[in-house]
């Protein structure tokens, strides 16, 4: 099953190396494929590299894309953390 949702990263300092660690992290945890897709860009949220090549500043909108059997619950924890700006204290 395929699910997906527009988000906007919202933390101040955007999906930094820290946040794109905290997401990989996040990602491994769950059997469905997550990806991040922005202006043309798509990045594995697996892959701290690749999600900082993303670029993700605050304001920035991304398509939050899961596959897998458990893509719902991958989808929102994924959107928890982005909304909850990465456990961030700003």
């Amino acid at each position: 099953m395929i699910i997906e949702k527009h988000l906007t990263i919202v933390n101040k300092l955007g999906l930094h190396a820290r946040a794109a660690t905290l997401l990989a992290k996040l990602a491994n945890q769950f059997e469905a494929s997550i990806t991040l897709h922005q202006e043309g860009k798509e990045a594995f949220a697996n892959s701290v590299l690749a999600l900082m090549m993303l670029e993700s500043s605050q304001g920035k909108k991304v398509l939050v894309r899961c596959d897998g059997s458990d893509a719902e619950d991958a989808l929102l924890a994924v959107e928890n953390l982005i909304v909850n700006k990465f456990n961030e204290k700003e």
